[in-house]
Order: C-alpha cells, then structure tokens, then sequence
C-alpha cells in the first residue's frame, strides 16, 4: 500500500510538471495535480473527519450580523446583509497542497448561490504560502480555478494583535457562545447557518463537498 502511494505521488508530480500553465509557477502545477492524492490520504487516516460541531445548536452571545470586513477591491461588506442565507469562511492560500479547494469552493458557490454565501480570506499565516498582493490573488483565483465568489482583502486569521475582527469573533466562545478553535492551517472553514449561530468547524482534511449544505 505504502509502495503504491508513493508511485501515484511521484505519477502525479510528474503530471505537474508536464501540465504547468502558464499562468502557474511549478510549485503551484504540481499542488494542484497532488491534490487528489492529498485528500485520499486524508480520508485514509481518518483525518478528513476533523470537525467541531455545536451540537446543542449554541447561541452566540455577540451577533455575527455586527460584523463586516474589507473586501478584496476595498468595499466594505456588512454582514447584516447576509441574514438568511447559510455563509461558509475559509482562511485560503495560493501556494498550497490544498489550493485546490478554490475550485470546490466555487462548485458551491455555483450550486448553492441562492442560499450560501462563500467567503475567501487569504492570509500568510502558514508557512508563506499566500505572499500575493490583493490584486494578484483575485487574478491568480479567476484565471486558474473560476473564482467568482466574494474574496476579502488579505489579513491574520490565526490568533494574536492583527486577528482579523471576523476571526476574533470565529475563535472566541465569548463571542460565537461555544468554539474557540482557530485554523488549523489553509482552507480551515466555519459554516454559519441561516440564523447567524456557528454551526461548525472544518479543518482543511475536509472537502468542501463533504461540508453538509442542506
């Protein structure tokens, strides 16, 4: 088993290279192409089932409609304007073995857009992996994996002085009434539900297909 895996990882790598787009440095084309096998392994050893659930459905004791937060082209999105709709948070990275996500990302958005609302933070919070500008990341998004649902202007989603208001409120069960949990790594993600109650934590093992929406 052990042997197998690694000759599809190296058939893989091999593909990377041999795909490279142009708009994609090799690093980026061999990601994406190990991808696949990245999940695989993840599910293999159990750890795409890395999630914290409020299971007793938990009030948060701040509103998550108070907050708003910048968006990639410098407006400002209130998110009072998202009463009703179920919104999924993702801390994402351009240099990433999990950058493949923007493109299940965007599947929802695509499937569920009348009901879910799919937000980006890009931040360089792990390992340099998202050094862009806000600029070269929307067109990095768009030209490689469609993105067409909402980015935020880049900024720290993990805990310290510069947490982004949105994360402080996400990892603070004064504030959200349960989870204190910050991402693991990029393409962590937190479901909100229609009501504004923090359903759910789910590290970057999980897919975003695998994320209950209905």
């Amino acid at each position: 088993m052990k042997r197998t895996i690694i000759m599809i990882v190296a058939v893989l790598v091999v593909a990377g290279l041999l795909i490279k787009k142009p708009q994609m440095t090799w690093k980026q084309s061999i990601l994406k192409a190990a991808y696949p096998i990245i999940m695989f392994m993840g599910k293999l050893t159990g750890q795409s089932k890395n999630s914290l659930l409020n299971k007793d459905q938990v009030k948060p004791i701040d509103s998550f409609y108070d907050l708003q937060a910048v968006k990639n082209n410098g407006d400002t999105l209130h998110f009072s304007e998202l009463k009703g709709k179920k919104v999924l948070l993702v801390n994402t990275a351009s240099d990433c073995g999990y950058t493949g996500q923007y493109e299940e990302l965007e599947q929802l958005h695509q499937l569920y857009g009348d009901r879910l609302v799919v937000i980006g933070f890009p931040a360089n919070d792990f390992k340099d992996q998202e050094k862009k500008s806000d600029v070269d990341i929307a067109a990095f998004c768009k030209v490689n994996y469609g993105v067409s649902f909402q980015l935020m202007k880049k900024g720290q989603v993990i805990k310290g002085a510069q947490q982004q208001p949105v994360y402080v409120w996400l990892t603070d069960p004064i504030k959200n009434g349960w989870c204190n949990k910050e991402p693991d790594w990029n393409f962590s993600k937190y479901l909100i539900n229609e009501n504004g109650l923090l359903e759910g934590y789910y590290s970057q093992w999980v897919s975003p297909k695998d994320i209950p929406i209905n």
